[in-house]
């Protein structure tokens, strides 16, 4: 069903689910729709919440009537998620494609008051920029972009982002990475990771350089280039990597680890050397240590890229770090940044034991006035549950820990105080005695 043949689409929800949109979560799951109406795929729907569901008495003469419904605003609908209602406006929206545009502006301009010393940033965050559905990375001159929700995949919204990312900037190359699974639960066609066709500069509105004759067309397309963080130089293959290829959200914390970093560092989870290039920079001698052969093949190009020495280890880091402390290995400065542990509640359990494990053996292997960085990019477990991770590894290790820094995700990963999903990474800086 379009909206064409009938009619706004619309959704009443149950006060539940109303009272999380007052308080300034823009969800509404599947559990809390009452009523849909007219709605498809993506569709952007009217939400209200039927002014009965408040509760209070109902007048005798208002029994068996529908009263009239509360509007609480706009959002985008899914048919397959259990998330149905992403909230994008409070208010009824008449023209979807200039909200998508104005909010890209605004995302943009956020980016280039707040972000510094970087070519690299997220410049749409989804929620965090209130464009549920949509992550955009820029790498220099390539942008690589993920579509979560059947909204953004409606054509008509992909054709109102790709135009103003290419109008505003302008990118040699446009990149999309397909999550598979988000694709599957969404119920999108299946498609793979891709280099989009070059836009002609003459269909892209303001885009620079467009010729009037429209003879000019955009930089021809690639799939690689070279981007700076802090200073620390990176080669991107835009369609190999995780995500959308980098970790951006690491961007300060890398600033800050390099600032503490002393002596001998080891880098666990090093992955394409984000964490290992900067400690070079402070520390005698840095070791990577990474499972995945050609993210340690990437990092060497980027120590290439940056003049550094640095050893790089293929290995299991649980493993290996059990290894090490057998073997009594120590060192000055230890990063532990590992993969999100828990993808949803129930793996918490499971989660806080690996992340326990790893943070007591890098423990045991740092010197007494070392530096422990230490992360963890799971939402599901909390700040205070890695705190008292943490905590627990130093009790059963001996060690005394001062915090010296406890940080989150850079800036250009905004987080809003209605919606504690935004805030996932928490990076923890120790002195170790």
């Amino acid at each position: 069903m379009t909206q064409e043949s009938g009619g706004r689409p619309a959704v009443t929800i149950s006060r539940r689910g109303a009272d999380r949109v007052r308080a300034g979560h823009p969800w509404v799951y599947r559990s809390d729709v009452v009523e849909s109406r007219n709605v498809y795929p993506g569709a952007v729907v009217t939400v209200a919440q039927e002014r009965n569901a408040r509760g209070g008495h109902t007048p005798s003469s208002d029994r068996g009537r529908r009263r009239p419904a509360s509007i609480l605003g706009s959002a985008f609908y899914s048919t397959a998620s259990e998330i149905a209602i992403r909230m994008v406006a409070p208010k009824v929206i008449e023209d979807p494609a200039g909200l998508v545009r104005d909010r890209i502006r605004e995302a943009i301009a956020y980016r280039k008051r707040f972000v510094h010393d970087t070519n690299a940033c997220r410049l749409i965050f989804s929620e965090g920029d209130l464009l549920p559905g949509l992550i955009v990375d820029r790498y220099n001159d390539v942008l690589s972009f993920q579509v979560l929700t059947q909204a953004m995949d409606t054509s008509r919204l992909r054709e109102v982002f790709l135009k103003e990312l290419g109008a505003r900037l302008n990118p040699a190359a446009i990149i999309e990475r397909v999550d598979p699974r988000v694709r599957r639960l969404e119920q999108l066609p299946p498609l793979e990771t891709r280099l989009l066709p070059q836009m002609p500069a003459q269909l892209i509105e303001g885009a620079e350089g467009a010729s009037p004759s429209g003879s000019e067309v955009l930089p021809a397309a690639k799939t690689s280039t070279e981007f700076e963080m802090n200073g620390v130089r990176f080669h991107l293959d835009a369609l190999g990597g995780q995500k959308t290829g980098a970790f951006l959200d690491q961007r300060e914390n890398y600033r800050a680890a390099r600032e503490y970093a002393r002596g001998h560092a080891l880098d666990v989870f090093c992955y394409q050397g984000g964490f290992a290039l900067h400690l070079a920079e402070s520390c005698e001698k840095v070791t990577g240590v990474d499972s995945s052969r050609p993210a340690l093949e990437i990092a060497e190009r980027n120590a290439g890229l940056n003049g550094r020495e640095i050893d790089w280890i293929e290995a299991n880091a649980f493993d290996l770090l059990r290894d090490y402390v057998a073997a009594g290995n120590r060192y000055d400065t230890i990063v532990v940044d590992p993969p999100a542990f828990a993808k949803s509640k129930s793996h918490l359990g499971p989660a806080v034991a690996a992340y326990k494990e790893l943070n007591l053996r890098a423990l045991k292997m740092l010197r007494a006035g070392g530096v422990l960085v230490t992360c963890c990019c799971s939402y599901h477990v909390s700040t205070r549950d890695f705190l008292d991770v943490v905590a627990a590894a130093a009790q059963d290790s001996h060690r005394i820990l001062r915090i010296l820094d406890n940080r989150g995700q850079a800036k250009d990963h905004p987080t809003l105080p209605g919606i504690p999903e935004t805030a996932y990474l928490k990076c923890l800086v120790v002195a170790v005695s």
